[in-house]
């Protein structure tokens, strides 16, 4: 799995940083209507093909299967929902978020492409009724996921990132980081440096 995941609100942000050498993205669509959705979902799947990135979809998972796209990350909310059966006959894989050892074992039950745990670190993107979870749970859980990928997230930065990996983490997903840094495409070239094995 791609060491850095990057994740945009918008599709014109995917049209900005992917082709800066972004492997992995996923598109985060927040409060839009149904047709903006999809457009936004075309247009990203259109530019990550044409630079050969991975476009993750977050949440709508009918969607992503009705525009032939390969890969969703749901939340605990979003599996109550989710039509697995339809998922896996499409070929399309997919992530799960967990916060607490309930979450982690209902997502593992579904074998996903990979787990997300977080916040890591305090995170200002959004309110989270869970407290940092720390390295020493992103160790615990990659102890308890074995084989499958485990995706950090939450408060990540640059500098906190050699920690992050050597407690377990196989990906760091970004989102504050570059959606608040003075210029965004720098930012992502930075991470990308970062990640690089």
């Amino acid at each position: 799995m791609e060491r850095f995941y990057l994740i945009v609100g918008d599709a014109e942000r995917v049209e900005h940083l992917v082709p800066l050498g972004v492997k992995l993205v996923q598109l985060r669509i927040k409060d839009r209507p149904e047709a903006d959705i999809r457009a936004q979902i075309t247009r990203a799947k259109v530019v990550c093909e044409a630079h050969d990135a991975q476009l993750v979809v977050n949440d709508y998972w009918q969607a992503a299967l009705d525009l032939g796209c390969d890969f969703v990350h749901l939340g605990q909310e979003d599996m109550d929902s989710a039509d697995f059966v339809a998922l896996r006959r499409a070929g399309i894989r997919f992530g799960l978020s967990t916060h607490d050892d309930a979450e982690l074992d209902r997502a593992l039950s579904h074998d996903p492409a990979y787990v997300a745990l977080g916040p890591v670190y305090p995170t200002l993107l959004k309110k989270m009724k869970w407290a940092p979870q720390g390295l020493d749970r992103v160790t615990r859980w990659k102890a308890q996921v074995g084989n499958t990928p485990l995706v950090a997230i939450g408060g990540l930065t640059i500098e906190r990132l050699p920690g992050v990996f050597a407690a377990g983490a196989d990906s760091a997903a970004v989102v504050t980081d570059i959606q608040r840094a003075d210029d965004p495409e720098a930012r992502t070239r930075a991470w990308i440096a970062a990640c690089a094995p």
